[in-house]
């Protein structure tokens, strides 16, 4: 049976933060806020769970998954991250932006980009978000909550549990999102690149 948790979006109570993350380490799929609006989270690790994911969202194997990352140290350990980038994330984060970089050896082959072998990477400002991954300890897989051959991501909890409840562990209320998503950044190549334009003001990389 799906889970409900009530989180204060500014205040998230521990209790309920420790018996999320209880639920993500033991292979459950969440809905939880974002700083862009909701997303669908599991652990970084549990292959099983990913799959749910994928079948959730009808994904393709080319689908960009993102690794939710408490602090710049853990962008670090799973991208591979010259000077100059790392400046320029610092810059940046926490902010509403996806980076994709090339995957460090410590990202699963199954969620790199599987020619490329790149990895998108964010750092969320977001309360609830900086609770889950400070009691996780480590990254987070996610991916917006769009649901297939819908044009806009569910942003209200009591629908998200109406449309989907049933196949995922937990939904945590923190509120209403948005509709908008995070803006995307290839920072691969020798200048960064605006592949999706959303939440973060786009005008540092152009």
């Amino acid at each position: 049976m799906t889970q409900y948790f009530h989180i204060h979006s500014d205040n998230p109570q521990a209790r309920l933060i420790k018996q999320a993350v209880q639920i993500i380490n033991d292979g459950g799929v969440v809905a939880y806020p974002t700083d862009s609006g909701y997303a669908l989270g599991c652990h970084l690790g549990d292959k099983s769970a990913l799959e749910r994911i994928i079948r959730l969202r009808d994904l393709s194997d080319k689908h960009h998954f993102t690794l939710m990352c408490r602090d710049l140290s853990e962008i670090a350990t799973y991208a591979k991250v010259d000077n100059a980038t790392y400046r320029l994330l610092k810059a940046h984060t926490p902010a509403a932006y996806t980076f994709i970089l090339v995957a460090s050896s410590e990202v699963p082959r199954r969620l790199m980009h599987p020619k490329r072998k790149t990895i998108g990477l964010r750092v969320p400002n977001h309360a609830i978000c900086q609770a889950l991954l400070a009691e996780l300890n480590e990254p987070m897989l996610t991916t917006s909550l769009l649901l297939p051959n819908e044009v806009e991501p569910l942003f209200d909890p009591d629908d998200i549990v109406e449309r989907i409840g049933k196949q995922i562990d937990l939904v945590i209320n923190g509120g209403f999102g948005t509709l908008i998503a995070t803006t995307m950044i290839d920072l691969t190549q020798d200048s960064p690149v605006i592949i999706r334009e959303g939440a973060g003001d786009i005008s540092p990389f152009v």
